[in-house]
């Protein structure tokens, strides 16, 4: 029944529900109250699609069971402050600890690392956080999926040499599950980074499962497996601006990427146009919840992520091997130097744009 209803209906019945319970425990009354009488309305509504086997009915129910669910994790002492989460928040001062204790040349390096790989912005100079901000790369300081899917796309080309047999994919998938659950603990498992850490494991089960990786299909089934787990999450604007960027990514994108017709040979003007269209993407959808928000829109978009992103790009990629080499004592000097040099750098081109 749920097959034929299709995951992405379910998913946005349930995430409306889950909104619409958000919406009401700001009304004055008791949550049990509430949770207590939606509870009777869905367990009616499971008996009359048991007996009538209806699967129409099936949408109203996760409506139901979405805002339940909310107010559920309303209640006093549902706070989970699990002992993962606990452990997360202690790797992570230890991490933030572990970068603070390299000696970069630029004072200014260690902090942006720490924004970076741990979104500690804490450290950060009040000029660093303005460059960033009026540039229109205030995205790249708030840790979100967009850094673990850097981080996943440089761990999938490192171990791509493993090869294709069936062991090679079961040591690869439970290397880069394994690679992710550990930065989403060691960040603070924010809502958008989870999201990330779901659409990783998602879709690499989904590859060593032999099944289809349909986009909307994964998109749907995070969405629903972080909603049950934390409902709350909901009302966080990383967590909303998270998915938004992926819908446009999964719905505009393939629109915009195929007005440049493809050609036999490798086109750079195309690989310009390609990451032109996923800003595009992602901004249309996200740009009028960051409006509303902030009040604010980045008028050099284009330019920074043309620009900055793949810069961003490398410096996780030197970030990360130099933690790596300093953890097991054989770290090159150079390494610590080129780190502090692509800080430096992308510090400068997003002054550059800050500043026209």
């Amino acid at each position: 029944m749920a097959e034929r209803a299709g995951i992405e209906a379910l998913a946005v019945h349930f995430t409306a529900g889950v909104a619409a319970g958000a919406l009401l425990l700001r009304l004055p009354a008791d949550p049990s109250i509430l949770s207590t009488s939606l509870l009777l309305v869905l367990a009616s509504l499971v008996v009359i699609v048991l007996k009538t086997e209806r699967g129409g009915l099936l949408f109203p129910a996760f409506l139901l069971l979405g805002a339940f669910c909310a107010f559920a994790d309303a209640f006093p002492g549902a706070d989970t402050a699990t002992f993962l989460e606990r452990r997360a928040s202690a790797w992570a001062e230890r991490l933030r600890a572990f970068i603070d204790g390299i000696p970069f040349p630029s004072a200014g390096t260690a902090p942006l690392l720490k924004a970076l790989l741990t979104g500690d912005r804490s450290g950060l100079s009040q000029e660093t956080v303005r460059v960033f901000r009026e540039s229109g790369g205030a995205h790249l300081l708030a840790l979100s999926g967009l850094h673990i899917g850097i981080l996943y796309l440089l761990l999938t080309r490192l171990l791509w040499p493993l090869g294709n047999s069936p062991r090679a994919r079961r040591v690869r998938y439970a290397l880069i599950v394994l690679a992710a659950g550990l930065f989403t603990l060691m960040t603070g498992a924010s809502p958008s980074i989870v999201r990330a850490f779901l659409f990783i494991f998602l879709n690499e089960t989904a590859r060593i499962a032999c099944r289809p990786r349909d986009p909307l299909r994964i998109l749907s089934t995070a969405l629903l497996i972080q909603l049950v787990l934390t409902p709350s999450a909901i009302t966080s604007t990383g967590f909303q601006l998270s998915y938004l960027a992926m819908a446009g990514i999964f719905l505009l994108f393939p629109i915009l990427e195929g007005w440049y017709p493809k050609g036999p040979r490798i086109d750079p003007v195309r690989k310009i146009w390609e990451a032109a269209a996923l800003s595009i993407s992602c901004q249309a959808f996200t740009g009028p919840l960051a409006w509303f928000r902030f009040h604010t829109f980045p008028t050099y978009f284009l330019l920074t992520n043309l620009f900055a992103l793949p810069l961003t790009t490398l410096l996780m990629g030197s970030a990360v091997t130099t933690l790596v080499l300093r953890g097991i004592h054989c770290c090159p000097g150079f390494l610590v130097r080129a780190t502090n040099w692509l800080c430096q750098a992308l510090v400068w081109i997003l002054q550059v744009i800050s500043s026209m």
